[in-house]
């Protein structure tokens, strides 16, 4: 095998070791990156409404999950203080794991 060759391997692999490990990340990881728990917590009200109570008002919508994704992305005013900004910055894979994270508590 050339050296180039071997270069080239090692650059594969680390990019492949460094996608596992972003599509390793869990949801609790990625509100903390994107803010989220400025204003959320699992069981706690903060300044906005606890995750287990968002998964108990939406546990019977079929399109709950699509709901809050748009929700991370385009922001809304629930029963907290403030209204959640719009947060476009969000990857949607991001969006998708956090809403997954936040309706599984509800079951």
């Amino acid at each position: 095998m050339k050296l180039a060759d071997l270069r080239l391997a090692a650059v594969a692999i680390a990019a492949a070791s460094a996608a596992a490990t972003a599509s390793a990340q869990d949801a609790p990881a990625l509100f903390e990156r994107h803010g989220c728990t400025t204003c959320h917590a699992d069981t706690e009200q903060l300044a906005a409404s606890a995750y287990v109570d968002i998964a108990a008002r939406y546990r019977h919508d079929p399109k709950a999950a699509a709901k809050l994704t748009a929700v991370v992305k385009k922001g809304a005013h629930g029963d907290g203080i403030w209204p959640m900004p719009p947060l476009p910055q969000v990857p949607e894979a991001d969006a998708r794991k956090m809403v997954a994270y936040i309706l599984a508590l509800g079951k």
